[in-house]
């Protein structure tokens, strides 16, 4: 695998090979093997609950123990030290089958102590959609974010073959493909805890 380097990066938008949209100030956000990404009006933060637990085979909603924030250009969105909230880029990006992309936080927010992602900075080959980013604030001080601030950067690398099953393959669970706003995890959709669920309902166990 090899990451795309500037020059590479330029030619695979340019042929329409990646998609990133809109892309308006490329001179600026175009980094030597990356491009830094922004974030988007909408936030979801978790909400306070008498709940002992998240548990992922528990059918009630999983996004009702959170709540959205839409949030206006030019008004801040306050991160607070151990919060943590969910986002998405204000750009929406578009893989082909032979290209995977890792979603890294600017070292700029990093040293403000604001993650950008809690695991899941991998994205398959064939992802279309804006990019979800899990914020934390693991610094002693709250820190306001902004909408179209550049907070993450995206790198791209080529696949030794173009992926079989991209993500989108009619045969592949892609529970996020083509999202817009921040989603709630869809965890309880997994097909091996679909199965515990259906297993413990037979039992009369749910």
């Amino acid at each position: 695998m090899a990451i795309l380097s500037d020059k590479h990066i330029k030619e695979y938008l340019d042929s329409g090979k990646i998609s990133i949209d809109p892309l308006d100030d490329p001179d600026i956000q175009i980094q030597p093997s990356s491009v830094d990404l922004r974030i988007g009006n909408e936030f979801k933060g978790f909400r306070i609950i008498k709940k002992p637990c998240i548990d992922p085979m528990d059918e009630s909603d999983l996004d009702s123990y959170m709540q959205s924030f839409y949030i206006n250009d030019g008004e801040p969105f306050i991160i607070h030290p151990g919060e943590f909230a969910l986002a998405t880029t204000y750009e929406t990006v578009k893989l082909p089958d032979n290209l995977v992309a890792r979603v890294e936080g600017r070292s700029s927010m990093g040293r403000l102590g604001v993650t950008m992602h809690v695991t899941a900075g991998y994205i398959d080959p064939g992802f279309c959609g804006k990019i979800t980013l899990e914020i934390s604030n693991i610094g002693k001080m709250p820190v306001a974010l902004y909408t179209g601030q550049r907070v993450c950067q995206i790198v791209f690398e080529t696949m030794t073959s173009p992926s079989e099953k991209p993500y989108g393959h009619p045969e592949r669970d892609s529970k996020y493909m083509g999202q817009d706003r921040p989603e709630s995890s869809r965890i309880k959709h997994d097909q091996d805890l679909l199965k515990k669920i259906k297993i413990k309902k037979a039992d009369g166990k749910l």
